[in-house]
């Protein structure tokens, strides 16, 4: 190995120690700042992130690379797809003023704050002025790039190369075709849930439940944590620091359980990367549709599948006896898995879910076309669901306020959720090919065959690979393909068709 590729590694792991820094904070906030220390934490924030930058695109950097690119390193080597994504992501940020990156996570740290207060006043206009702050920011980041639509330059922070059009082409069969589904499938607008659906359930005793399906999962609690937050996440701090965290409603039993399963298909991407990544960009997954595609396969096609309630519920009426009386597996996973337009995207249905990122991708695609602003999201949000799901939400806290994702400055973020449905579809078919015992595999409570095919075929990589050879190595195949998933979705809620 070169010298200059040393100096390399020296320099990036320093601007990776600063990251996660940065990721240390972040998890604080979210998950145990006081209140009266939201103000400080943005301006720590900033602070930081306004340091990461400077690094990020000093010329020492530049002059590396540089010399990197002339070196003879084989393409399909480490050191080849390192000087690659380090070339990507400098050329991304140098164009982006300092002040831009600081006033950034400035604004965002405190719309943070804000939000909370928001939902906890079920009054989205203490959130609109920073959304909008936001809202400005971004368009001034998107005007840095030279791309046929804005919103590509923020799509392409999460998937990297994806643009509106190709969206497009993706979602608009997407979204005609499960329209259909749901109105076939859907259950009558209104009908009540059975009394067992809105018992109380022990929040103790579904962390419990939650904690023991992630070891069975392989989540490494000796490399990561669970805590509780107002919305879940995962955040990867070191490769032995990979932290989730989940909520519980003490009226929905399986949300606590499926959203902890989602947040730990993000972090066994993130435990299982080859340790030759760590302390580089390599150290990440291959975009945000693959991260999403892990936690969307764990949270649908293992969670809500009959193999694994074969498994878990006896554990689950052990614990809630009560609750679960004369109440037959076949019969609960029927309940759970039933077709309902539901106004909170995180509590949907795998059959519905996809028509609430249509929601939200439409909005965004909106904001930076310039056609709506931040005043106007309420309405045009109300107006989309009514659209796609033939409801509209009661208050804010069920609208326009239920994700974090828009205060954080997360646009372009939203779209990756569907491709990661259409990518898990696609992958599962890609094991069960691979594992034909898998169904009986998952239906004795053991995963490690699932985990392992995983981890051969797409942790392991890391970032070394784009999404498309990724998917390519897998399914023979680089684009994403509705297919797969609507057929998984028909097969499910659709027996008959």
């Amino acid at each position: 190995m070169t010298d200059c590729f040393e100096k390399l590694l020296e320099l990036l792991g320093g601007i990776c120690d600063l990251r996660a820094a940065e990721a240390l904070l972040d998890w604080d906030q979210q998950v145990c700042l006081p209140a009266a220390a939201a103000e400080g934490r943005a301006r720590q924030l900033a602070a930081i992130s306004g340091v990461i930058h400077e690094r990020s695109t000093s010329a020492a950097l530049g002059r590396l690379l540089d010399q990197l690119e002339a070196s003879c390193f084989a393409d399909d080597s480490f050191e080849a797809a390192l000087v690659r994504r380090c070339r990507m992501n400098f050329e991304k940020s140098r164009r982006v003023p300092a002040k831009l990156v600081a006033a950034t996570a400035l604004t965002t740290g405190e719309a943070h704050g804000a939000w909370l207060k928001a939902r906890e006043a079920n009054d989205y206009a203490i959130l609109a002025p920073h959304l909008a702050k936001i809202i400005e920011l971004k368009r001034e980041y998107a005007a840095l790039f030279k791309v046929k639509h804005p919103y590509d330059a923020l799509l392409d922070n999460y998937e990297p190369g994806m643009t509106t059009a190709e969206l497009k082409r993706v979602f608009t069969p997407l979204c005609r075709e499960q329209t259909k589904l749901i109105k076939a499938a859907a259950l009558p607008a209104g009908e009540p849930e059975p009394d067992f659906m809105v018992a109380d359930y022990s929040s103790s005793k579904q962390l419990r439940i939650s904690e023991m399906v992630v070891r069975a999962m392989r989540y490494d609690f000796t490399r990561g944590r669970m805590d509780l937050t107002e919305h879940p996440f995962t955040t990867t701090l070191g490769p032995d620091d990979v932290r989730i965290t989940t909520a519980v409603d003490r009226k929905l039993p399986v949300s606590c359980l499926l959203s902890t399963m989602h947040e730990c298909g993000h972090a066994l991407y993130e435990q299982g990367i080859d340790p030759i990544c760590f302390h580089t960009p390599l150290a990440d997954g291959a975009s945000f549709g693959f991260h999403e595609s892990q936690s969307r396969l764990w949270e649908n096609q293992i969670g809500r599948s009959t193999a694994f309630w074969r498994w878990l519920y006896p554990y689950f009426k052990k614990a809630f006896p009560r609750q679960l009386s004369g109440v037959s597996q076949k019969r609960f996973l029927r309940t759970i898995n039933s077709v309902r337009r539901t106004f909170v995207r995180t509590e949907a249905d795998e059959a519905t879910y996809n028509l609430h990122i249509m929601v939200r991708y439409e909005l965004e695609v909106a904001l930076f076309d310039g056609k709506i602003e931040a005043a106007d999201l309420v309405t045009e949000w109300n107006r989309r669901m009514k659209k796609y799901l033939g409801i509209v939400p009661p208050d804010d806290r069920q609208g326009v306020l239920q994700d974090i994702h828009w205060p954080l400055g997360d646009f372009g973020y939203f779209p990756t959720y569907a491709l990661g449905n259409l990518l898990a579809a696609q992958i599962f078919d890609a094991a069960k090919k691979a594992m034909p015992q898998l169904e009986r595999s998952i239906a004795r409570g053991e995963f490690a065959p699932l985990v392992d095919f995983l981890r051969e075929n797409i942790h392991q990589y890391g970032a070394r690979y784009t999404g498309t050879e990724l998917l390519k190595h897998l399914t023979g195949s680089s684009r994403i393909d509705i297919n797969p998933y609507l057929e998984y979705l028909r097969k499910n809620y659709l027996p008959n068709a």
